[in-house]
């Protein structure tokens, strides 16, 4: 059996993020999964709509909105017991000012 040694990776995955104002945004993955349900649906819709910019557009929001709905609810599944993560490095310096800096990003 593999045994995983390091599961950083999955929490940088699936945490999610915590903005300069200390409320969490979307993971990674959640960002991932829209930008890889709108290219597939839009390229798999192109032929559907004859060519016709505004039925493509139409036809890609109507088929992905589902199918996003579904997958953040499954991926806010997998995200519910992690810790949250920044946004960004630079978050730690807004969060500090504020004092809304969680516990877990304190230094001992």
């Amino acid at each position: 059996m593999i045994e995983i040694r390091d599961m950083s990776w999955i929490d940088r995955l699936f945490a999610p993020r915590m903005d300069h104002r200390g409320w969490s945004t979307p993971s990674e993955a959640s960002r991932l999964l829209l930008i890889l349900t709108l290219v597939t649906v839009g390229i798999l819709t192109w032929d559907s709509s004859s060519d016709n910019i505004w039925i493509w557009l139409a036809v890609t929001i109507l088929i992905s909105t589902p199918i996003l709905s579904i997958g953040w609810f499954l991926l806010s599944l997998i995200a519910k017991n992690r810790n949250v993560q920044l946004l960004t490095p630079k978050v730690r310096d807004a969060l500090e000012s504020k004092g809304r800096l969680p516990n877990q990003f304190k230094n001992p």
